[in-house]
Order: structure tokens, then C-alpha cells, then sequence
């Protein structure tokens, strides 16, 4: 003990360095999982935390019972999963083609035109996304016309809900994601390269045989951290564009909770249902980081 001690004060500056984030992360991040309890209480304001009463499993009960439960399920995995598939190799294509890049200044330039989206407000987004597809004005019905085609109406239409979400979410964060693939091509050894010239490997040869190789753990990391999310969707994106006629295919467990929750004050269901969906993500990220030690030696711990 005395010498743990002893090294503590020989590197006290860093202890309080970490002491301020990890001070954070208790008061913003921990502190307010006390809250949790409400989701197996009828809250009242009134009465507080403490003194509302004490119902069980009956909000996770009637969340599964409802007829929504399936629909919203249905919508969560399906645009996590088509923004996963959609989303994580795009990075990964964009970081190697970059990596690929002789010319400096066309590579600064993609770097730039491609990373510029993520910074974009998610407000204005929608609201770029809206504009375009107007179906009066918007920019894909004016070509849609211009080849004789009739205008339609995208966000009336549920079909095309995810599909819209989904790719204008991928133009967004594409050039910003590829930023740790790019940073992992950096690290690869050039003799690993320069050997496989000296055998004759054409450059599809290498990126396959060297690149991809080289960034697997990073690849591995950020899909496991990937599959962890899966049943989170942020709704406010998915408010912005959702409207009465699309809401089939748009609603979602966080719309749902924001729904019930603020605009209808149902707290304690609202809270019992985000618990619900906070353990599904914690087990797919367990099991997946599992999955990942097994097969590749690549995990989270």
C-alpha cells in the first residue's frame, strides 16, 4: 500500500489531471441513473422520486404488450442495420481511396469537400434534405422532369423514408468517420509496401493483401462500438423529416419516447422503455465484443 502510495506522489500531476473528466463523468453521466428507478415507479412530480409507488416490471409490461412494440422494433433495426452496412465500409473506401492519393492538393481537397458535411447543424440538414426533394421545387424532381418523369412526393411516401435517412446520413459522416481509417493507414509500416512492389503486387494487390490487414484491429474496434448502438437511432433527425404520412416507417424507439414522454408527461413509461432499449445495447455490445475476441483476438477489454 505504501507504495502505491509512494507512486502517486511522484506522478500527482496526472492523477489531477484525470481527477476533473472523471469528476465529470460521475456528476453528468452517473449521477443521474438515479433517476432510473422511476421506470419501476408511477411517478408523480409531486411526490418525487422517493415518494411515488413502487409498481415493478408493469412499464416494461405494457411496453411490450403494445401494439406499437413490433412497428418500433421493426423501424429501429431496420435503419441501424441499412445505416451500418451503408455507413462503416463507406469510411473505410473513402480513408483507403485518400490513402491512395498522390496529388496533395486533390487530396486536401477531397479531405475538405468530404469532412464539411459533419459540421452541418442536424436542423439545417433536414432541412436541405426537405429542400432538394420538394416536390415542387426540389432539385431530383426538376431532373426527374426534365427526363419526361412525373414529380414525386419522397417524404409522403413511407418507402422511400429510410432510404432517405439513411444516404443523406451517409454523405453527412462519411468523410468525418474515415478520419480514424486514415489515421490507421498512416501507421502502417512503408517497407510492407515497398516489399510488396519488389514481388510484383499490383495496387489492389497491396491495399488487399497490406492495407486492409494493417487496419483490421481498428476496423474490428469501431464495428464492435457500431453494433453497440444498433438500437439507438437519434430522433432528431428522424422528427425533422417524420411527418403524419411516413410516421409507419419513420417512428422509432427514441421518437416514440420523446413522444410519450414529453409531449405526453408519461415519464415513468418513457424512462422504462429507454432502460429497455439501453440493455438490448449493452448485451449486442457484449456479445459482439465476445464474438470479435474469439474470432479475431481484436476486443474492447
Amino acid at each position: 500500500m505504501s507504495t502505491v502510495i509512494r507512486k502517486m506522489k511522484k506522478s500527482w500531476q496526472l492523477y489531477v489531471i484525470i481527477a476533473l473528466p472523471v469528476l465529470i463523468l460521475l456528476v453528468f453521466s452517473y449521477g443521474p441513473m438515479y433517476g432510473l428507478q422511476i421506470a419501476f415507479k408511477d411517478f408523480v412530480p409531486t411526490k418525487g422520486i422517493v415518494g411515488s409507488q413502487w409498481v415493478g416490471m408493469k412499464h416494461f409490461k405494457a411496453f411490450v404488450s403494445s401494439y406499437q412494440f413490433k412497428r418500433l422494433i421493426k423501424n429501429t433495426l431496420t435503419i441501424s442495420l441499412y445505416s451500418l452496412i451503408a455507413n462503416f465500409p463507406a469510411a473505410i473506401i473513402l480513408a483507403v481511396a485518400v490513402n491512395e492519393c498522390k496529388c496533395k492538393w486533390y487530396k486536401k481537397t477531397v479531405q475538405m469537400i468530404t469532412y464539411a458535411p459533419h459540421f452541418i447543424s442536424t436542423v439545417v440538414m433536414a432541412g436541405i434534405v426537405l429542400m432538394v426533394l420538394s416536390p415542387y421545387s426540389g432539385a431530383i424532381n426538376n431532373i426527374i422532369e426534365a427526363f419526361g418523369g412525373k414529380r414525386i412526393d419522397f417524404m409522403a411516401n413511407p418507402n422511400y423514408f429510410k432510404h432517405i435517412y439513411v444516404w443523406s446520413g451517409v454523405w453527412q459522416t462519411m468523410g468525418f468517420n474515415s478520419i480514424i481509417y486514415i489515421s490507421a493507414l498512416a501507421g502502417i509500416d512503408p517497407t510492407l509496401h515497398e516489399a510488396a512492389v519488389v514481388d510484383g503486387a499490383t495496387r489492389w494487390q497491396r491495399i488487399w493483401n497490406v492495407d486492409l490487414p494493417g487496419i483490421a484491429p481498428t476496423i474490428i474496434t469501431m464495428l464492435i462500438l457500431n453494433c453497440g448502438k444498433i438500437m439507438t437511432v437519434g430522433y432528431e433527425k428522424i422528427l425533422l423529416l417524420q411527418n403524419s404520412v411516413n410516421i409507419s416507417s419513420s417512428d422509432v424507439i427514441s421518437t416514440y419516447v420523446y413522444r410519450v414522454g414529453l409531449e405526453n408527461a408519461q415519464y415513468s413509461f418513457s424512462t422504462a422503455v429507454g432502460l429497455f432499449n439501453s440493455v438490448i445495447n449493452l448485451i449486442l455490445l457484449v456479445s459482439v465484443n465476445k464474438i470479435a475476441k474469439r474470432v479475431s483476438e481484436t476486443s474492447l477489454w
